[in-house]
């Protein structure tokens, strides 16, 4: 993961370098801005599809941002239908679709079309903007977040979005360095998304449904063997998976994955 001074360097190195000036050479660790975009432009040209390239940007925001912890990618068709087709957890889906439900938070600020190039919180545990979202992102474990428009002045059929990114500490996400690389990495997707004749809305509804429905179907599966061999309700079986996957960084699919396929490990039903 790069540091923080690195990337203040690195960008002080390039504001300062004349606009004329040749290409720097030599030691390949000197810029590691330059060097973690240019790989992902690299996956950017060799992927295949609309998703493929999200799923890459995605990656990459958890790679290359210190205090990123958990990315999705909101888009808004033009008929106003909002979705989340890319994720590098399932909490990230989640987070989402509750303020899709509650029609407030920052990936809609950030996708609307008009729209703002950026939307910050520090502290969604008391952020009067999302008086519902809020709390539910920091019940589920989440206190900061950064949203960053995609794909700004379209016009239809194309989509807008917005690039989401998640930290559970408060006052993460807020300095100028990680709105600068998180507006770069938003524009590597949106001219990507752009430039590839696969922008249709129904693919990427397809790839949000299939993996919804494999992540559900695991997720209830492990739900219900705890609830078996622990004798406790539903929610209390989520609850205890989504606990597991915060104290131990794993993906909530990941964790009922393990659940699913090792239950004999878990001891004999409660009673």
């Amino acid at each position: 993961m790069v540091a923080q001074d690195e990337w203040s360097r690195d960008k002080a190195e390039f504001v300062a370098r004349p606009a004329d000036a040749p290409h720097p050479a030599g030691d390949p660790d000197r810029s590691p801005l330059a060097r973690q975009f240019a790989q992902l432009t690299r996956m950017l040209l060799a992927a295949d599809s609309v998703a493929g390239v999200l799923q890459h940007v995605a990656e990459a925001a958890v790679a290359v941002l210190p205090e990123v912890e958990l990315v999705s990618v909101t888009l808004r068709s033009n008929d106003g239908a909002l979705h989340t087709p890319v994720e590098t957890d399932p909490l990230g889906a989640e987070l989402d679709e509750w303020q899709y439900q509650f029609n407030e938070g920052p990936c809609l600020e950030a996708a609307r079309t008009p729209g703002v190039a950026y939307t910050y919180s520090g502290d969604l545990a008391d952020e009067p903007r999302w008086l519902r979202f809020g709390p539910k992102a920091a019940e589920l474990g989440y206190r900061s977040v950064l949203s960053t428009a995609m794909l700004p002045d379209i016009t239809p059929p194309r989509l807008s979005g917005a690039l989401n990114l998640y930290s559970r500490g408060t006052g993460k996400l807020g300095d100028e360095a990680t709105r600068d690389q998180a507006l770069l990495l938003a524009t590597h997707a949106s001219l990507a998304v752009a430039t590839t004749e696969a922008v249709r809305l129904a693919e990427l509804e397809q790839v949000h449904l299939r993996r919804a429905l494999e992540t559900r179907d695991v997720i209830g599966q492990a739900k219900g063997i705890l609830m078996q061999r622990r004798g406790i309700s539903a929610d209390e079986a989520f609850e205890l998976l989504r606990r597991a996957s915060q104290d131990l960084n794993i993906k909530l699919a990941e964790v009922a994955r393990t659940v699913a396929t090792r239950h004999a490990e878990l001891g004999p039903p409660t009673g």
